[in-house]
């Protein structure tokens, strides 16, 4: 029996995902840092045994009522913890953010700054105090009323609504409106209302051309469809929306990224003429603190703002210590560069992750668990010294730190690892080793070990030579300013420096419009999909040809089966009670709606009558539940070719581990992107493509980089070009051609530091990049 006291946080009997009734003890008031190849249950351990308990038992504690209020977690499978202290987790958010969020909203800075402006500001003569809410744009008081807080005006023309106005009204001349069924509608309403939809657009009268595209009005109208031979459909009640008001109310209204991109095609931009991109309104702009506006301090870059505030009052001293005090852990990780208002989907991935630790390290608390979810993901080796530092600092004010980690320099400097494998999938789920990190020299089945004590040479590949040069720039955007880059085409080029330094902002301007691109694929860590109906068998169009192989059955042919009865997302051969979702939600009184597997189905997904349906002994929903490798050994002696390519390829990006069927809200970032790959990588390719990645190791560990690596090099060697934006000094060793952005982020950076084969950049004065490269060159021979 473990005493009150015990120093050690220990795990019985953990079986989350692919745990296999994993025994583990980890010391407390410590940096332990979890590694293991992808899939091999690392994060199930570290976040979903450990820290979801914590979690738990945090929420059991809650007053039944205010537990409703929390979004919970379920309890993990475990047998018990011990010695478990309340946890803080920061894992890796893939929500992509909105233009509303800040660095001072994702902070909390804004927040202070605004009180030092409601408190302390000097306000013009007989004006009234405002509340704190007036200076933020993000709320009714305080935004401009113009621009709605945005700082842009989104207006459109009649040359971007109708590109082509030799076309008539029914043959699509406004090419703004929705296609399919609803923009059939908007012009059989017009064509009620009386309006000529089969004259060419150009021969309208300019004030009707006026009104069907600019019109405020309304109007609804009873709608005749012509009928159609085979179908009868009845008359409705039609409502009429120009143009300009359905683009506008899609780019401010739809949560689909694909939509509010296509009306940002019909839009132009410009700043508010009242509030001059500034997004507040006049009353909140005529108070000023040192002189300036809100809007002119959350300018500033953080180092500048921190030089700026003292206070003269009592009330301001104490506002602008505090503030000081929140901005100084935020320049300690190297991001004084940043100013408040800098629109969080304009930071690159390690920015972010260093914006929300700074935010924790000035919380003051101690005696807790940190669970962090690849801290050093997005970040250059020279920002990641700094990461180690804050890491150290956490432990030393009395906490525990557990990290998911892949990075070797952070396990290096750690004071406890446990590593999780041997492999992926059902091939892992064990903890191979728990305790100093030099004692994982001694274990052989891991694959860590290789790679941290591993002191043998690089091997040596010959360099290639590029078949022509693409020039991109001048480019003059974020911290570019008129920068030219040439990336050479026919080989493998790295794009380096430390996050903030432009990398991305270059690589973003490659376009197919570019002589020698060609074919451009543009492969980055977004999901695959937002709800559990999109998984990765019917991202990769996998699924559609098992369905086939299902219908072409004998039974299902008997039965008039066709490939829809074996869809998930339509009615007829899916479970109605949950909608093919394989699961329902429980409302609970008092406590929160829980999921539970579908009572009907037992969350197969389908109905008895398909589920009758098999194909070499499996029915559909077991084939869904086949692993990528299981399922390419239950595939290999049929004749079925795409099922083979696709699922060669799932093998060759190193995803054997996942579920046909696993939902794409369960993958991580860097699986959803290898997943991209392969749906790329199994088409046939004709001509010349230009593969652009985003940082494609991030979130991998350096067996997986390896393989990983190993396809893109495959792809140059095909004839194509790959350029990758990458901080993993072992990729860029590899590279034929290296580009360095740098030499700092933020207006530090934003210039061309290097160009060549790696040895020259590692050579290269003033680079951040060069010692680094040239350490990982020195294991070359």
């Amino acid at each position: 029996m473990p005493s009150p006291h015990d120093s050690y946080v220990r795990v019985r009997g953990a079986r989350e995902h692919n745990l296999q009734g994993v025994d583990v003890d980890i010391p407390r008031d410590v940096l332990a840092v979890f590694t293991g190849v992808s899939g091999s249950g690392k994060s199930s351990l570290a976040f979903g045994t450990i820290y979801a308990e914590a979690q738990r038992r945090y929420f059991e504690s809650v007053a039944p009522y205010a537990r409703r209020l929390i979004h919970q977690v379920g309890a993990p499978k475990v047998g018990e913890i011990t010695g478990l202290p309340p946890a803080v987790s920061l894992q890796q958010r893939r929500a992509a953010p909105t233009s509303r969020s800040s660095v001072g909203t994702v902070t909390n800075l804004s927040n202070s700054l605004r009180m030092l402006f409601s408190r302390a500001g000097d306000y013009p003569e007989g004006a009234e105090r405002l509340d704190s809410d007036a200076f933020s744009p993000n709320t009714a008081v305080g935004a401009c009323p113009e621009c709605h807080g945005l700082g842009q005006v989104h207006r459109t023309t009649e040359e971007l609504l109708v590109p082509d106005p030799a076309l008539s009204i029914r043959d699509g001349a406004i090419a703004a409106w929705p296609g399919a069924w609803q923009g059939k509608n908007l012009r059989d309403i017009l064509d009620t209302l009386g309006y000529d939809v089969d004259r060419p657009w150009h021969e309208l009268p300019a004030g009707t051309r006026e009104w069907i595209l600019f019109t405020d009005e309304q109007p609804v109208v009873t709608v005749h469809p012509v009928r159609d031979a085979d179908r009868i459909q009845r008359p409705y009640q039609g409502t009429y929306m120009s143009a300009r008001h359905y683009v506008m109310k899609t780019f401010s209204d739809t949560k689909s990224a694909t939509l509010r991109a296509k009306a940002e095609r019909f839009l132009t931009s410009a700043p508010c003429p009242v509030c001059g991109g500034s997004r507040l309104r006049p009353e909140a702009l005529a108070v000023t603190f040192a002189g300036r506006t809100i809007a002119e301090l959350a300018a500033l870059p953080l180092v500048e703002l921190s030089r700026t505030l003292h206070g003269s009052t009592e009330a301001a001293r104490v506002l602008t210590d505090d503030l000081r005090s929140r901005i100084e852990p935020v320049v300690e990780l190297g991001l004084g560069y940043l100013s408040l208002d800098r629109a969080t989907p304009t930071l690159s991935p390690g920015e972010l992750q260093r914006l929300r630790l700074a935010t924790q390290l000035r919380s003051g608390l101690f005696g807790v668990v940190y669970v962090l979810d690849e801290p050093s993901a997005g970040l250059h080796p020279a920002d990641t010294e700094a990461l180690l530092t804050v890491l150290e600092r956490l432990k030393s004010a009395g906490n525990s730190v557990f990290v998911v980690e892949h990075h070797l320099d952070v396990v290096r400097g750690a004071d406890w690892l446990v590593d999780v494998g041997p492999r992926a999938g059902e091939h892992g789920g064990r903890v191979l080793h728990s305790g100093p990190v030099a004692e994982l020299e001694r274990v052989a089945e891991s694959a860590t070990a290789r790679f941290l004590f591993d002191r043998s040479p690089a091997p040596v590949r010959e360099v290639r030579f590029p078949s022509g040069q693409l020039k991109v720039g001048p480019v003059t955007r974020h911290n570019l300013r008129a920068v030219t880059a040439e990336f050479p085409l026919g080989v493998f080029t790295a794009v380096t420096g430390v996050s903030g330094s432009g990398k991305s902002t270059l690589v973003g301007e490659v376009t197919e419009d570019l002589p020698g691109v060609g074919r451009l694929v543009t492969v980055d860590q977004k999901p695959i999909g937002r709800t559990p109906r999109s998984n990765l068998a019917t991202y990769t169009g996998l699924f559609d040809v098992v369905r086939k192989v299902f219908a072409a059955t004998d039974e299902a042919r008997r039965r008039g089966y066709g490939v829809g009865r074996f869809s998930f997302n339509v009615a007829g051969g899916r479970c109605e009670t949950c909608q093919g979702e394989g699961f329902v939600s429980v409302e609970l009184l008092f406590l929160p709606s829980t999921y539970a597997p579908c009572p009907d189905c037992g969350g197969a997904r389908y109905n008895p009558e398909t589920l009758e349906v098999t194909y070499r002994g499996r029915n559909i929903a077991q084939v869904l539940d086949l692993t990528v490798e299981a399922a390419a050994r239950f595939f290999a002696e049929t004749d079925t070719p795409a099922v083979a390519r696709s699922l060669t390829t799932l093998l060759d990006v190193g995803l054997g581990y996942l579920r046909l069927g696993q939902p794409a809200t369960e993958l991580s970032g860097g699986e959803a992107q290898r997943i991209k790959l392969a749906t790329e990588l199994q088409r046939v390719r004709r001509g010349h493509t230009f593969y652009l990645l985003d940082e494609p190791t991030t979130g991998l560990h350096p067996a997986d980089v390896e393989v990983l690596t190993r396809q893109l090099h495959g792809l140059v060697d095909a004839g194509h070009t790959v350029v990758v934006v990458e901080h993993d000094m072992a990729v860029v060793t590899g590279a034929d051609w290296v580009i360095d952005l740098g030499p700092g982020g933020g207006d530090a950076g934003g210039r061309i530091v290097a160009a060549g084969p790696p040895g020259e950049v590692a050579r290269a004065e003033g680079s951040t990049t060069a010692p680094y490269l040239t350490r990982a060159l020195a294991r070359t021979p």
